[in-house]
């Protein structure tokens, strides 16, 4: 199972990053992908959210910071290290690199469970834009397959460990407001 898995993969992989390419793609994949690019407008989407977004959008940007800060450290120093999987970009001879290589281990996608944290956070209390927000998650893991630096499965276990981390901290946030509430305290109660 695990070599069918693992072939599975590779054709992806391979199908992606080699077969559905070109120059527009290339730059705007790295584009995507790129950390220094979108620092500063999500510091500042941040920024906005928690000022002019009332109490649902401080709620749901403190929800932000706590996921990320827990994904990123979780997948980086713990799990890429555990699992060692060689990114495909060092790995395989036949990958094409667009951009930097990235490190030595990519499993998990720290892009990928970063969005997906986010994002999961932002369709919680935004459900509207879930399509929006949604397209994001899916353009970041695709961008980190095509530019040659994470296998799709890198990518889907950031995606569901993103997630993941995104419904701990809700519920944790939603057993916090149920005992405030029963205090008559409405500090996180958001109203519908």
């Amino acid at each position: 199972m695990h070599q069918l898995i693992y072939q599975i993969d590779l054709w992806l992989l391979r199908l992606i990053n080699q077969h559905f390419t070109n120059p527009v793609l290339d730059w705007f994949m790295q584009l995507i992908s790129s950390k220094s690019i979108w620092l500063i407008p999500i510091l500042i989407g941040l920024v906005l959210l928690f000022w002019l977004g009332k109490k649902r959008g401080r709620i749901a940007t403190v929800l932000i910071i706590l996921t990320i800060a827990t994904v990123d450290p979780l997948c980086a120093r713990v799990l890429k290290p555990a699992f060692k999987r060689i990114r495909p970009s060092h790995a395989l001879s036949d990958v094409r690199v667009v951009a930097k290589k990235g490190g030595k281990y990519g499993f998990p996608s720290n892009h990928a469970a970063n969005v997906a944290g986010a994002v999961t956070i932002l369709i919680f209390f935004y459900r509207r834009y879930k399509y929006l927000f949604g397209s994001l998650v899916f353009l970041i893991g695709y961008s980190r397959i095509y530019l040659g630096v994470h296998y799709p499965t890198d990518v889907l276990a950031g995606i569901l460990i993103g997630i993941a981390l995104a419904f701990t901290w809700i519920l944790i946030w939603q057993f916090c407001a149920n005992h405030l509430s029963k205090n008559e305290n409405d500090l996180l109660i958001i109203k519908s």
